[in-house]
Protein backbone atom coordinates (compact mmCIF):
# COMPACT_ATOMS: atom_id res chain seq x y z
CA UNK A 1 0.00 0.00 0.00
CA UNK A 2 1.14 3.51 -0.71
CA UNK A 3 0.92 6.34 1.82
CA UNK A 4 -2.07 7.66 -0.16
CA UNK A 5 -3.93 4.44 0.68
CA UNK A 6 -3.77 5.37 4.37
CA UNK A 7 -5.17 8.88 3.91
CA UNK A 8 -8.59 9.17 5.63
CA UNK A 9 -10.19 10.76 2.55
CA UNK A 10 -9.08 7.79 0.43
CA UNK A 11 -10.61 5.34 2.89
CA UNK A 12 -13.88 7.27 2.98
CA UNK A 13 -14.01 7.40 -0.82
CA UNK A 14 -13.54 3.61 -0.96
CA UNK A 15 -16.34 3.08 1.55
CA UNK A 16 -18.68 5.36 -0.38
CA UNK A 17 -17.90 3.57 -3.64
CA UNK A 18 -18.45 0.17 -1.96
CA UNK A 19 -21.83 1.34 -0.62
CA UNK A 20 -22.82 2.58 -4.07
CA UNK A 21 -21.78 -0.76 -5.57
CA UNK A 22 -23.82 -2.70 -3.00
CA UNK A 23 -26.90 -0.56 -3.64
CA UNK A 24 -26.56 -1.27 -7.36
CA UNK A 25 -25.82 -5.00 -6.93
CA UNK A 26 -28.81 -5.52 -4.60
CA UNK A 27 -31.10 -3.69 -7.02
CA UNK A 28 -31.96 -0.98 -4.49
CA UNK A 29 -30.86 1.80 -6.84
CA UNK A 30 -29.29 1.95 -10.26
CA UNK A 31 -26.18 3.98 -11.01
CA UNK A 32 -28.36 6.47 -12.89
CA UNK A 33 -30.68 6.81 -9.89
CA UNK A 34 -27.71 7.42 -7.60
CA UNK A 35 -26.44 10.10 -9.97
CA UNK A 36 -29.88 11.75 -9.96
CA UNK A 37 -29.96 11.78 -6.15
CA UNK A 38 -26.47 13.31 -5.95
CA UNK A 39 -27.30 15.87 -8.64
CA UNK A 40 -30.54 16.82 -6.86
CA UNK A 41 -28.73 17.27 -3.54
CA UNK A 42 -26.21 19.59 -5.19
CA UNK A 43 -28.77 21.43 -7.30
CA UNK A 44 -28.87 25.01 -6.18
CA UNK A 45 -26.13 24.47 -3.60
CA UNK A 46 -23.95 27.57 -3.75
CA UNK A 47 -22.13 30.00 -1.47
CA UNK A 48 -24.14 32.68 -3.26
CA UNK A 49 -27.13 31.44 -1.24
CA UNK A 50 -25.34 32.03 2.05
CA UNK A 51 -24.16 35.41 0.76
CA UNK A 52 -27.80 36.36 0.04
CA UNK A 53 -28.74 35.43 3.60
CA UNK A 54 -25.91 37.60 4.96
CA UNK A 55 -26.79 40.57 2.76
CA UNK A 56 -30.43 40.37 3.86
CA UNK A 57 -29.34 40.31 7.51
CA UNK A 58 -27.10 43.33 6.94
CA UNK A 59 -29.95 45.34 5.40
CA UNK A 60 -32.94 44.12 7.44
CA UNK A 61 -32.54 44.24 11.25
CA UNK A 62 -35.75 42.27 11.84
CA UNK A 63 -34.54 39.49 9.52
CA UNK A 64 -31.15 39.50 11.27
CA UNK A 65 -32.88 38.99 14.63
CA UNK A 66 -34.87 36.07 13.23
CA UNK A 67 -31.74 34.60 11.62
CA UNK A 68 -29.79 34.64 14.88
CA UNK A 69 -32.75 33.28 16.85
CA UNK A 70 -33.71 30.47 14.43
CA UNK A 71 -31.41 30.12 11.43
CA UNK A 72 -33.39 27.28 9.90
CA UNK A 73 -36.67 29.20 9.80
CA UNK A 74 -35.00 32.40 8.61
CA UNK A 75 -33.22 30.81 5.66
CA UNK A 76 -36.42 29.01 4.71
CA UNK A 77 -37.99 32.45 4.31
CA UNK A 78 -35.56 32.95 1.41
CA UNK A 79 -36.28 29.51 -0.07
CA UNK A 80 -33.24 27.69 1.30
CA UNK A 81 -33.11 24.60 3.51
CA UNK A 82 -36.32 23.16 2.03
CA UNK A 83 -36.28 19.46 2.76
CA UNK A 84 -33.27 19.92 5.03
CA UNK A 85 -33.54 18.06 8.31
CA UNK A 86 -30.61 19.67 10.08
CA UNK A 87 -30.91 22.63 12.38
CA UNK A 88 -29.00 25.70 11.21
CA UNK A 89 -27.43 27.96 13.77
CA UNK A 90 -26.02 31.28 12.57
CA UNK A 91 -23.27 32.83 14.70
CA UNK A 92 -22.40 36.51 14.39
CA UNK A 93 -18.94 38.02 14.21
CA UNK A 94 -18.54 41.19 16.25
CA UNK A 95 -15.72 43.59 17.05
CA UNK A 96 -14.84 41.37 20.03
CA UNK A 97 -15.60 37.87 18.73
CA UNK A 98 -14.74 35.95 15.57
CA UNK A 99 -16.44 32.62 14.82
CA UNK A 100 -15.11 29.72 12.79
CA UNK A 101 -16.83 26.49 11.78
CA UNK A 102 -15.48 22.95 11.73
CA UNK A 103 -16.77 19.42 11.83
CA UNK A 104 -14.25 17.44 13.86
CA UNK A 105 -15.87 14.06 13.16
CA UNK A 106 -16.48 14.27 9.43
CA UNK A 107 -17.41 17.20 7.21
CA UNK A 108 -20.94 18.22 8.19
CA UNK A 109 -21.67 21.45 6.48
CA UNK A 110 -24.71 23.48 5.28
CA UNK A 111 -24.31 22.43 1.65
CA UNK A 112 -27.25 24.41 0.20
CA UNK A 113 -25.95 27.64 1.71
CA UNK A 114 -22.22 27.20 1.18
CA UNK A 115 -22.01 24.95 -1.89
CA UNK A 116 -19.80 21.86 -1.95
CA UNK A 117 -17.30 21.97 0.89
CA UNK A 118 -13.71 22.85 0.00
CA UNK A 119 -11.17 20.04 0.27
CA UNK A 120 -9.34 21.74 3.14
CA UNK A 121 -12.56 21.75 5.22
CA UNK A 122 -12.65 17.95 5.03
CA UNK A 123 -8.93 17.51 5.71
CA UNK A 124 -7.73 15.95 8.94
CA UNK A 125 -5.27 18.82 9.39
CA UNK A 126 -7.97 21.51 9.38
CA UNK A 127 -10.44 19.49 11.45
CA UNK A 128 -7.98 18.82 14.23
CA UNK A 129 -5.86 21.96 14.24
CA UNK A 130 -8.56 24.64 14.07
CA UNK A 131 -9.90 23.41 17.42
CA UNK A 132 -6.48 23.38 19.10
CA UNK A 133 -4.90 26.44 17.53
CA UNK A 134 -7.56 28.49 15.72
CA UNK A 135 -5.53 31.71 15.62
CA UNK A 136 -2.61 29.96 13.89
CA UNK A 137 -4.90 28.23 11.37
CA UNK A 138 -6.70 31.49 10.56
CA UNK A 139 -3.32 33.20 10.06
CA UNK A 140 -2.47 30.51 7.49
CA UNK A 141 -5.61 31.61 5.63
CA UNK A 142 -4.30 35.18 5.76
CA UNK A 143 -6.67 36.23 8.55
CA UNK A 144 -4.66 37.87 11.33
CA UNK A 145 -6.99 38.92 14.11
CA UNK A 146 -6.08 41.28 16.96
CA UNK A 147 -4.82 39.49 20.07
CA UNK A 148 -7.83 40.64 22.08
CA UNK A 149 -10.35 39.15 19.62
CA UNK A 150 -11.96 36.06 21.11
CA UNK A 151 -12.14 33.17 18.63
CA UNK A 152 -15.02 30.73 19.06
CA UNK A 153 -14.90 27.42 17.18
CA UNK A 154 -18.26 25.79 16.45
CA UNK A 155 -18.34 22.03 15.80
CA UNK A 156 -21.01 21.03 13.26
CA UNK A 157 -22.79 17.71 13.57
CA UNK A 158 -25.32 15.64 11.69
CA UNK A 159 -28.07 17.42 13.68
CA UNK A 160 -26.78 21.00 13.74
CA UNK A 161 -24.96 22.92 11.03
CA UNK A 162 -23.42 26.35 11.47
CA UNK A 163 -22.87 29.40 9.33
CA UNK A 164 -21.01 32.59 10.22
CA UNK A 165 -22.65 35.99 9.85
CA UNK A 166 -19.62 38.17 9.00
CA UNK A 167 -19.39 41.79 10.12
CA UNK A 168 -20.71 44.26 7.59
CA UNK A 169 -17.85 46.26 6.10
CA UNK A 170 -17.63 49.95 6.86
CA UNK A 171 -18.74 52.43 4.22
CA UNK A 172 -21.29 50.09 2.61
CA UNK A 173 -24.46 51.92 3.68
CA UNK A 174 -25.18 53.04 0.13
CA UNK A 175 -24.78 49.53 -1.34
CA UNK A 176 -27.83 47.52 -2.40
CA UNK A 177 -28.53 44.04 -1.10
CA UNK A 178 -27.36 42.58 -4.43
CA UNK A 179 -24.10 44.53 -4.23
CA UNK A 180 -23.53 43.41 -0.64
CA UNK A 181 -24.13 39.80 -1.68
CA UNK A 182 -21.16 40.09 -4.03
CA UNK A 183 -18.84 40.94 -1.12
CA UNK A 184 -19.38 37.71 0.82
CA UNK A 185 -17.18 34.66 0.18
CA UNK A 186 -17.65 31.04 1.20
CA UNK A 187 -14.62 31.33 3.48
CA UNK A 188 -16.30 34.22 5.32
CA UNK A 189 -19.36 32.01 5.85
CA UNK A 190 -17.08 29.37 7.39
CA UNK A 191 -15.06 31.97 9.31
CA UNK A 192 -11.65 31.55 7.69
CA UNK A 193 -11.92 35.03 6.14
CA UNK A 194 -13.55 38.31 7.17
CA UNK A 195 -15.19 38.60 3.75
Amino acid sequence: MTSADHHPDTLIARRVRRLETLLEEKGVLSGAQLDEIIDASLSGASPANGARVVARAWTDPAYKSRLLADGTAAVRELGFMEGGFQRLRVVENTDETHNVIVCTLCSCYPLRLLGPSPSWYKSEAYRSRVVREPRAVLAEFGLNLPDDTEITVWDSSAETRYMVLPRRPADTDSMSEAELTGLVTRNALIGTAEL
